[in-house]
């Protein structure tokens, strides 16, 4: 079962479920007036369950299934406050199986990495729109998920300067 953040229009919800049989799907998105779109891009897709209301700032979520082996969220910590970062994380640690994946797509600054010119404008129209927006420090986020136990695994360069970053529950060393 893979639950998806901030679904939007829907467009990651069909195409993943269309390429990934085996797997149920379940989008949510904190804008009850998407869940329209949402459902009618998955429409006629078995795997993907009827779009459903979660913001994560509000979420008890106490109405999801648990545990899901994967959370993805593309494309909202830059456009929604700082806040919704912990509340993602919070999520996760508390809906992924032991095994589980929290899968994470968009554009991020990171410490060592130049920033290209495009993230850079982006991330400055961003701040313009709402001074709580912007592109993250990949650092930020990772510090946000190690206070809930959770490390990054994998961090994938994607087209137009997004990463991919798939994290994991931390696991203790055994000298702790």
């Amino acid at each position: 079962m893979a639950l998806e953040i901030a679904s939007g229009t829907g467009q990651h919800a069909a195409h993943f479920a269309a390429g990934l049989s085996g797997w149920r799907w379940q989008p949510t998105d904190a804008e009850p007036l998407a869940l329209a779109s949402i459902d009618a891009w998955c429409d006629g897709l078995a795997n993907v369950l009827p779009a459903v209301h979660l913001d994560v700032l509000a979420a008890s979520a106490t109405s999801l299934p648990a545990p899901v082996d994967a959370v993805f969220c593309a494309n909202m910590l830059h456009i929604a406050p700082w806040g919704t970062c912990l509340a993602l994380m919070q999520l996760a640690a508390r809906w992924l199986s032991p095994e589980g994946r929290l899968v994470l797509y968009g554009p991020y600054l990171e410490d060592e990495v130049p920033t290209s010119p495009g993230n850079l404008a982006f991330d400055a129209d961003l701040r313009e729109r709402n001074p709580a927006w912007g592109l993250r420090r990949r650092e930020d986020v990772l510090a946000q998920a190690m206070a809930v136990g959770l490390r990054q695994r994998e961090r994938v360069a994607m087209p137009a300067n997004n990463l991919l970053l798939v994290l994991e529950r931390a696991v203790p060393s055994r000298d702790a």
